[in-house]
């Protein structure tokens, strides 16, 4: 079982910053796809950035030179660095981590609230 833990949500003026981080239970990352996710009310979850097993990175086209996912191995840590935030950007966003061949061993953190305000 992976366990994921995030933090580093608030309410940030619109043009801030924010990093989120994501603690992860255990060196997964060789094996694991990291990424993140968000959910605004009414709509659904959708993703924002990950890591590809390239070792590349993909982003949401909405975040795009805006957002940056980043990992520091040695923490077991995943982080989502957030500038020029919008108030369109408000959400709970969610850490992931899914098996590279394993399908089901898909594991989400508890989410943390990113509110933006104009």
């Amino acid at each position: 079982q992976v366990q994921l833990v995030e933090s580093g949500g608030g309410l940030v003026q619109a043009g801030g910053s924010l990093r989120l981080s994501c603690v992860v239970s255990g060196s997964i990352f060789n094996i694991y796809t990291m990424g993140w996710y968000r959910q605004a009310p009414g709509k659904q979850r959708e993703l924002v950035a990950t890591f590809t097993n390239g070792g590349g990175t993909n982003y949401a086209d909405s975040v795009k030179g805006r957002f940056t996912i980043s990992r520091e191995n040695a923490k077991n840590t995943v982080y989502l660095q957030m500038s020029s935030l919008k108030p369109e950007d408000t959400a709970v966003y969610y850490c992931n981590a899914r098996h590279f061949l394993v399908s089901s061993r898909n594991y989400w953190g508890q989410g943390t609230q990113v509110t933006v305000s104009s």
